[in-house]
């Protein structure tokens, strides 16, 4: 995608024949209630959202599982503001039993995906697009509110 209104949220996928895409980034809680949400460009590391997608989270969050794309060492930072960070390490052969806790995540973004228009991105700008992502995150809280009672 080429023109003024391409912007930083949008880049070619490094896993899709280099077409333009991007990455939607979340924390949620144990229950998979997104309690934060961001938009990034698809040729974006994972890292860059390690420090800014925490500061949107209530600081009473204690632990934060992260998968090997967010294994940069930049563990100090999110001790200093009171988060213990469990991030699966390059180095470690895979069955480290993070899996137990992280399909809470993978879970969330299955049900983010089952919006079409978040699963296949059709808006140049991303400002809609991070509408969408707010807007299915909300729906999806509202969907899981009905079915608590």
């Amino acid at each position: 995608m080429s023109g003024p209104s391409k912007g930083d949220h949008v880049g070619p996928s490094p896993v899709d024949r280099a077409r333009p895409g991007s990455q939607h980034h979340l924390i949620v809680d144990r229950h998979g209630t997104s309690l934060a949400v961001t938009l990034t460009g698809g040729n974006r590391h994972d890292v860059t959202q390690l420090l800014p997608l925490p500061d949107a989270v209530p600081p009473q969050t204690r632990c934060l599982y992260a998968d090997r794309g967010y294994d940069f060492g930049k563990d100090r930072l999110l001790r200093k503001r009171g988060s213990k960070p469990v991030i699966a390490r390059r180095s470690i052969a895979h069955g480290s039993g993070l899996g137990k806790v992280r399909w809470v995540v993978e879970r969330t973004f299955a049900w983010l995906h089952q919006f079409t228009r978040l699963r296949t991105r059709y808006e140049r700008r991303a400002d809609p697009q991070q509408g969408l992502l707010e807007l299915a995150c909300s729906l999806i809280r509202l969907r899981r509110l009905r079915t608590s009672f």
